[in-house]
This record gives structure tokens, sequence and C-alpha cells, in this order.
């Protein structure tokens, strides 16, 4: 007998961005931490640590990287170009260039999140 877990919208809606985030929902998700925050920086080039940064509230929130890391809302690129400096949330478009990087990203970001959890079990 065959089960449907999740509807064809809950599909749908799956790992993806259905409305603009709120405030609150930005600060939660997409607020760099100090240890985020330090990794975004070692990136040298500006579209990198924007898409670092962007996927790092990616992942928290939606709980899943997204298959394209620039199918994001321009609210969430622009909320995370304020805490990495980047005055042109528009060079984002360049992070798409060099897949590799991309998935060099997720890794760092799955070791910190891996790390966070750890920290938070030790205290």
């Amino acid at each position: 007998m065959a089960f449907e877990y999740l509807s064809e919208e809950q599909t749908r809606r799956y790992g993806a961005f259905v409305a603009d985030p709120t405030p609150e929902e930005l600060e939660r998700f997409f607020f760099l931490d100090e240890a985020a925050l330090e990794i975004a920086r070692t990136k040298r080039r500006r579209h990198n640590r924007l898409g670092w940064s962007v996927q790092w509230g990616t992942v928290r929130m939606l709980g899943t990287f997204l298959e394209n890391p620039l199918d994001v809302l321009q609210v969430v690129v622009g909320y995370a170009a304020e805490q990495v400096r980047v005055e042109d949330p528009s060079c984002i478009k360049q992070y798409a260039e060099r897949v590799p990087t991309q998935y060099e990203h997720a890794r760092e970001i799955r070791d910190l999140a891996a790390h966070s959890a750890g920290q938070a079990f030790a205290e």
C-alpha cells in the first residue's frame, strides 16, 4: 500500500521561499553570529562572502540547501549584504559562476552547524 506523506502543495513549497521573510524571521535565521560572521569574512571576494551568508541563513530557515543558491528573495540578499558589508548586493549573480565554491561553502556550513549543535550539548 502506497502512502502519500506530502501533498502536492507541500512538495512544491518544501525547500523554497514562498514569501518574504518577516523582520523577525530575517533576524532569527539570517543574522550572522560571531562564528558565522568570522567565516564569511574569510571569503576574499564579495560575492563569495555574500553567497556564503545567504546559504547559511537559507539552510537555517528552510532546513535544506537550495539546488540553486540564487533562488532567494532580494530582501534576504539585502539583509545578508549589510552584515558582510557588501555595498552592491547584485554581485551575488557572480556566486553562480563556480559551483564547486557553492559546495565547499555548504560543507563549511554543515561543519559549523554540527560544531554549534555539539556546543549546545556540552554546556
